[in-house]
């Protein structure tokens, strides 16, 4: 068992429950935080790798995994919310292809 990638996935855990409730809140300075704290702790989770899990850290890991995916859900939810509000403002949405289209030109 490795103390500092158990603590590592506590501390990212924690940073992704930070993450949600900011969501949650749209509390821009709290995620703020939780993105910062999550770039820290995916610099000093760089260095381990499969061989590094055990009993402890896999469950660990799959609920980092699990919050991450939840807050990723919520953020296109979110984006999806503004996309509609500006359309139905008369904004049309570009499609990924126009955009790419034109980032090339």
């Amino acid at each position: 068992m490795d103390n500092n990638l158990v603590g590592h996935l506590r501390q990212m855990i924690a940073a992704l429950e930070d993450e949600r409730q900011a969501l949650a809140t749209l509390d821009l300075d709290q995620l703020n935080e939780a993105v910062q704290a999550k770039e820290t702790l995916c610099n000093a989770l760089d260095g381990y790798g499969a061989d590094a899990l055990d009993a402890e850290t896999r469950p660990l890991l799959a609920a980092a995994r699990q919050l991450n995916e939840i807050n990723q859900r919520v953020r296109n939810l979110l984006a999806a919310n503004v996309a509609n509000r500006l359309e139905a403002l008369g904004v049309p949405q570009p499609s990924y292809r126009v955009q790419r289209l034109a980032a090339r030109a």
